[in-house]
């Protein structure tokens, strides 16, 4: 028992788990400890997605210094890529609940010939995208309100970004494939790599050090589009492209071939994925647009407070990945008795993190927000909406593993239902009366916060008890 362990012994143990989940190593995750598969899983899962996020801010720390309107041009670029997130979360959605329980059946495959279908889907979904970012860049920006002068010095940055989206969309569906598989290490190796050559070549194209061409905020188009497109090398390389395959799955040229059946069921429950991802983005913009109405401190304050939680609950996202790839594996292992305790177990412990997060963000709150900002007003909006928001964490713990169990069991419908529903028609509404019928103007939003996503852990874990999940066919 571990709890008999004397504490040296149990940090070594925690520290070979460490060195284990970070180098990779092949497992059955539909045997053995559940604590353990959660851990070896959601190491690299974390490192993973800060890895990704990472893109975003070395993009903008080194395009700042070229002025406001480059670092608008990115800011106006991020969104509308965000339609390219939005299928390639949604499409890398339903290739990790497939592979999961191919492998989990042990019909590798049956994996293999789903993981190709995505890389086809992949293809066939960029296509439309980049021929708008190639024709119509300067539109696009321009239906964004961009002004002249922006479009001027950044239409050709949007134009690579979205010409070049198939490497985004790449990066998500072939580290889905490696999650579902259990190999989650390479995923977070290809990040990495992404990252590191990011990172050098930005400054290098953006103010044109040594040989390489000055090219301002295009050259952050440029090194970023060749950072992603070195990790979708380096992942086909792993996938066994350019000869043997380095993790479970293996998919050669010759496997890439139409399947008409086995695409139409990644697409259906793709779908489910891709409006999940609309959904909760729209409630996002719908509530900046509720606080707008308070002033440009308000506006701060909060953007400020969501990026200190979204940074400080990617370990959560972490445990959650992970019980989808166990829901998956231990469904096609026809264990669903493990598939829900791995839901219930990882729950458990997200939940006792995000709460233990959000009683040093309640006690610690002005002093995280000094950081970011000096203004009295600001950091008076931000402190209460970091402390708002953390009254919930517990159910926020729960709430999100029980949303990524669906998926990992290939029912992206239910989730996407709930979201809607608590989203939508509860969060969005209550904002608005509370914030301007009962007079607590942006306090209101950050109660309405916490509220709908209580109600929707609570809503997700009354479904999740029914057990229709285990039942869906993929």
């Amino acid at each position: 028992m571990e709890s008999s362990l004397s504490p040296k012994t149990l940090l070594q143990k925690i520290g070979r788990d460490i060195k284990e989940a970070v180098a990779g190593s092949e497992q059955d995750f539909t045997e053995g400890s559940l604590r353990r598969a959660i851990f070896l899983l959601s190491v690299p899962m974390v490192l993973e997605m800060m890895m990704e996020s990472l893109f975003g801010i070395v993009d903008v720390f080194f395009v700042a210094k070229l002025g406001s309107d480059a670092v608008a041009t990115v800011g106006l670029t991020e969104s509308l890529l965000t339609i390219v997130f939005a299928v390639g979360i949604g499409i890398s959605m339903g290739t990790t609940a497939i592979v999961a329980r191919r492998v989990g059946e042990k019909d590798l495959d049956g994996a293999r010939s789903c993981a190709s279908q995505a890389i086809i889907l992949c293809f066939l979904a960029s296509l439309p995208i980049c021929f708008a970012g190639i024709f119509f860049a300067p539109d696009l920006l321009r239906l964004m309100g961009a002004s002249t002068s922006i479009i001027e010095t950044g239409s050709t940055y949007t134009r690579l970004m979205l010409a070049g989206n198939f490497v985004i969309m790449y990066l998500f569906i072939n580290n889905a494939i490696f999650r579902g598989a259990g190999d989650a290490a390479i995923a977070m190796r290809v990040l990495w790599l992404s990252n590191a050559i990011n990172i050098i070549l930005c400054p290098c194209f953006i103010r044109g050090l040594g040989p390489f061409p000055e090219l301002g905020v295009t050259g952050a188009a440029v090194a970023t589009t060749i950072g992603r497109g070195c990790g979708v090398l380096f992942q086909f390389y792993n996938l066994g492209f350019l000869g043997k395959a380095r993790g479970r799955i293996s998919i050669f040229w010759r496997d890439l071939h139409w399947k008409s059946d086995i695409l139409w069921n990644l697409v259906k429950i793709s779908a489910g994925g891709i409006f999940q991802f609309i959904i909760a983005m729209a409630g996002y913009v719908g509530m900046i647009r509720i606080v707008a109405v308070f002033g440009s401190a308000a506006i701060a304050g909060y953007t400020i407070a969501i990026r200190i939680v979204v940074v400080a609950i990617l370990p959560s996202w972490g445990m959650a990945n992970a019980a989808a790839t166990l829901v998956g594996q231990n469904l096609g292992a026809g264990k669903p008795e493990r598939a829900e305790k791995s839901v219930w177990t990882a729950g458990l412990s997200n939940a006792i993190f995000l709460g233990c997060l959000g009683f040093f963000f309640i006690s610690f709150a002005e002093y995280l927000i000094s950081f970011f900002s000096t203004e009295p007003e600001v950091i008076r909006i931000a402190v209460e909406a970091l402390r708002w928001i953390s009254y919930g964490y517990v159910f926020y713990g729960y709430g999100m593993v029980i949303v990524q169990a669906f998926n990992g069991a290939g029912d992206t419908l239910t989730p996407t239902i709930i979201n809607f529903f608590c989203y939508w028609l509860f969060q969005i509404p209550l904002a608005y009366a509370l914030s301007t019928a009962f007079g607590y103007e942006e306090r209101g939003v950050f109660m309405a916060i916490t509220i709908a996503e209580t109600v929707l852990a609570i809503v997700g874990l009354i479904v999740f008890r029914r057990g229709n999940w285990k039942l869906k066919k993929v």
